[in-house]
């Protein structure tokens, strides 16, 4: 079978820069992907939300601008970064293990038995990583195209979900998590250097 005429799906470049073969790239796929908590709770468990997350979001980060009034105009500056919270729902499994964990990591934030606040963020944040994959299992190793590392994280909002006789569907835990900072470790430029930070006199 002929299959030439493939080399063709994808978009043709300026200057004729397009090869004969070029193609189309294989995307990253939403569904492949893994993720890591470290010193989330008080066990060394964690392994059993790794297995139980339905889904989770990738960072989102916002500059808020500075605006300069100047003569006859404005002039806007990037202003500091703020990363913005993310979302991770995970399965309620019948053990209990997930529940217990996710218990576990709000008492460490806020004891609600003595109604005591921890004494510093150190003692309750946690770290968390993801990493989206080729699609290797078993045998096969995968491969990780691409991996974030959050810093500084705690739960911001912890939603147990809700139970329901009419429905089939699995009970899920809502987690909003509010973090430091986020570097992407594997296949990105967050984090990497890649321009000169020597200050300079001109405000653009």
């Amino acid at each position: 079978m002929a299959v030439a005429s493939l080399s063709k799906f994808t978009v043709p470049l300026a200057n004729n820069q397009s090869a004969d073969s070029q193609g189309l790239l294989m995307p990253k796929l939403m569904y492949r992907f893994r993720a890591n908590f470290i010193n989330f709770g008080v066990t060394n468990q964690t392994n059993e939300l790794t297995k139980q997350v339905v889904d989770i979001k990738r960072p989102n980060v916002n500059f808020t601008p500075i605006t300069l009034d100047v003569y006859n105009s404005k002039v806007y500056l990037q202003g500091k970064p703020e990363w913005q919270e993310t979302t991770l729902n995970l399965r309620d499994d019948s053990t209990g293990a997930v529940s217990k964990l996710v218990g576990q990591q709000v008492q460490k934030q806020y004891d609600f038995m003595e109604q005591a606040s921890a004494a510093a963020g150190i003692n309750y944040k946690f770290q968390l990583t993801y990493e989206m994959l080729d699609g290797g299992n078993g045998t096969v190793m995968p491969n990780v195209l691409e991996a974030w590392e959050l810093d500084g994280c705690f739960l911001s909002q912890v939603d147990w979900g809700s139970m329901d006789y009419k429905s089939n569907d699995p009970v899920q835990i809502a987690l909003t998590i509010r973090f430091d900072n986020a570097i992407q470790t594997v296949g990105g430029g967050v984090g990497t250097s890649v321009v000169s930070m020597t200050p300079g006199s001109s405000v653009n």
